[in-house]
C-alpha cells in the first residue's frame, strides 16, 4: 500500500512539475535575455532545471556525467556536456525559476493533499539563519565579508524561511546579504501569507510595525516577547497575572516604518500570556484575543510547535549541505539555495501521504 501511495503521488507531482518547466511561458519569464535557450542544445532550459534540483554535490563534470548517464540510460558515463557549457547555461537562467516552482508546488500541496491545520489555521513559523558563501570577487562584492567567531573573515548570507510546521513545507525562502535584518526578511515573507494563517515568531522578531503588517494581511500571530520589550509587557510581567488583553500603542520606533509601508497607527488589541515551565517564565503576545475560543492552556504547546523549523535548518545545512555551493557567482548562490529548497519540498511532498497514513495508524493504535 505504501509503495502504491508513493508511486501514484510521485507520478502526479512529477507530471505537474514537468508541465511547468516545459511551458514556453515559464521559459520566457526565467531566461535572462529573449534569445537565451532559443536554439537546440544538449543542455536545454528544462534539462538545466532538472540538473540543478538534482542535489549537485561533487565537481561539475562528475555530476554532469552521472546525470546524463542516468537520464539517457548509458551503460557507462559519457561526456555529453562540459562544465564550461554548464557554467554558460547557468548564466542565462534566472534564479526566480526555482522560486516560482516552489510557489506552484506549495499551491499544489494545498489543493490536492490534505494539509494539517491548528484550529483551522495554517500554522507557519518565521525564522532565520546565516550561511557561509564562496570566497570569490563577485560573491564578496554582493554579500559582503564578515568577521566570524572563528577563522578568517568570509562572505556571509542571511537566510530566512516561512515554514509550515505541521506539514514540514517551506512556503517561502529568502537568501540575502547578511546586512539585511531578520525582521526585514520576515516582512518580505508576508507576501505569501493568507487570511487563514497563524504565524509563530521567536523573541527576536516582535516589532509593532511587523505585528501591524501581519494583521493587515488578515492573518494572526503568536510570538515570544522579551519581558522588558514594552512598558505594557513589563507591567504585565511584574503583575503576576496569567493573561491580559491590552491596547498596544505604536512606539516611536515604529512610526516611520508604518508611514513607509502605508500602515495605520491605531493601537493594536493584543493578548499577553504568561507561560511557566520549571520555574522559568516566558511571555507570549498574540492577536488571538478570544479567551473562550482560545483558552490559555493551549498556548504553551502552540509556541513549541515552531520547533520543526529549527529541525528543518539542520536538514538544509547538514543533510543537504547548504554551504556546498556549486558555482562561483552570486547568481549561482541564489540558484543553488532555491533549487535545494524546492528539492526538499518535492521529496517531502512525495512522502507525505505515507507519513500521514502512518501517523493516523499510530494514533489509532494508541487509543
Amino acid at each position: 500500500m505504501a509503495q502504491n501511495l508513493i508511486s501514484n503521488t510521485c507520478a502526479k507531482v512529477i507530471e505537474f512539475i514537468n508541465q511547468i518547466i516545459t511551458s514556453p511561458d515559464f521559459l520566457a519569464r526565467h531566461r535572462q535575455h529573449p534569445k537565451d535557450f532559443s536554439r537546440q542544445r544538449k543542455l536545454p532550459f528544462h534539462i538545466l532545471i532538472v540538473f540543478l534540483i538534482n542535489f549537485v554535490r561533487g565537481s561539475y563534470q562528475d555530476e554532469l556525467d552521472k546525470f546524463f548517464k542516468t537520464i539517457w540510460r548509458f551503460d557507462v558515463a559519457k561526456r555529453v556536456v562540459s562544465k564550461v557549457a554548464l557554467a554558460k547555461a547557468r548564466m542565462k537562467l534566472k534564479f526566480g525559476a526555482f522560486v516560482e516552482l516552489n510557489r506552484h508546488l506549495v499551491n499544489h500541496f494545498e489543493i490536492h493533499f490534505n494539509p494539517r491545520t491548528w484550529f483551522g489555521f495554517r500554522l507557519l513559523a518565521i525564522d532565520g539563519s546565516t550561511s557561509r558563501v564562496p570566497m570569490t570577487d563577485d560573491i564578496t562584492q554582493h554579500f559582503g565579508v564578515w568577521n566570524g567567531r572563528q577563522g578568517a573573515p568570509s562572505p556571509m548570507a542571511r537566510v530566512s524561511q516561512l515554514f509550515d510546521v505541521l506539514n514540514k513545507i517551506t512556503v517561502d525562502a529568502i537568501i540575502k546579504p547578511k546586512s539585511i535584518g531578520e525582521r526585514e526578511l520576515a516582512a518580505q515573507h508576508l507576501l505569501n501569507v493568507m487570511p487563514n494563517d497563524l504565524i509563530l515568531l521567536d523573541r527576536g522578531y516582535p516589532a509593532w510595525w511587523l505585528f501591524n503588517s501581519i494583521l493587515s494581511m488578515n492573518a494572526n500571530f503568536c510570538a515570544r516577547v522579551s519581558c522588558t520589550k514594552w512598558k505594557a509587557v513589563r507591567k504585565f510581567f511584574r503583575s503576576g497575572l496569567s493573561e491580559k488583553i491590552i491596547d498596544l500603542a505604536v512606539p516611536a520606533t515604529s512610526v516611520a516604518r508604518c508611514k513607509q509601508m502605508g500602515l495605520g497607527m491605531t493601537p493594536l488589541k493584543l493578548r499577553l500570556i504568561r507561560i511557566e515551565n520549571d520555574g522559568n517564565v516566558a511571555v507570549l503576545i498574540t492577536s488571538l484575543t478570544d479567551t473562550h475560543q482560545y483558552s490559555i492552556d493551549i498556548f504553551n504547546g502552540l509556541y513549541h510547535q515552531r520547533w520543526p523549523i529549527e529541525e528543518d535548518y539542520k536538514t538544509i545545512k547538514c543533510r543537504m549541505e547548504l554551504e556546498n555551493f556549486s558555482g562561483k557567482s552570486a547568481l549561482s548562490v541564489y540558484q543553488d539555495f532555491h533549487a535545494k529548497v524546492f528539492a526538499k519540498n518535492l521529496v517531502w511532498m512525495m512522502a507525505f501521504p505515507v507519513q500521514d497514513r502512518l501517523d493516523k495508524n499510530n494514533s489509532f493504535r494508541s487509543l
